[in-house]
């Protein structure tokens, strides 16, 4: 099984961060290329649209706001991969500051394992410098 991960410091406290991040459906207030996300199956489902049309849907899998923490998988998506499962986490990093870590772990299909870990690291850095911005 193929993993990936980045993290980021944020100065402002993890409170704050979790506030814009810990919604399961506020990816689009934060990531940039994620253009809606519509509520389904009680909210335990979110519906992705990108901005270039591609359609995801993802399942929240563990959910615990006191630690500031969520976990979800892929059911459909455009991605040659599969039993994909995601963690975001975001901690107290010292006197104000956060830390927020994006990770998942994933079996490729149509791609290389080097391949499918580049391809997931670099959307979780890139997602994790957006989310920065906001702050």
């Amino acid at each position: 099984m193929a993993q990936a991960s980045a993290s980021i410091r944020i100065p402002v406290s993890a409170d704050q961060v979790w506030q814009l991040t810990g919604g399961f459906q506020s990816l689009p207030l934060w990531l940039p290329f994620i253009k809606n996300s519509e509520s389904q199956d009680g909210g335990r489902v979110r519906h992705l649209t990108t901005d270039d049309g591609a359609e995801i849907s993802e399942r929240l899998q563990t959910y615990d706001n006191a630690a500031r923490t969520y976990s979800y998988t892929i059911e459909k998506g455009p991605f040659a991969v599969k039993d994909y499962v995601a963690r975001l986490v975001v901690a107290e990093d010292g006197a104000n500051g956060a830390l927020v870590e994006w990770s998942g772990s994933f079996t490729p299909t149509g791609m290389t394992e080097a391949e499918a870990e580049a391809l997931f690291k670099g959307m979780y850095e890139g997602g994790l410098e957006a989310l920065k911005a906001n702050f």
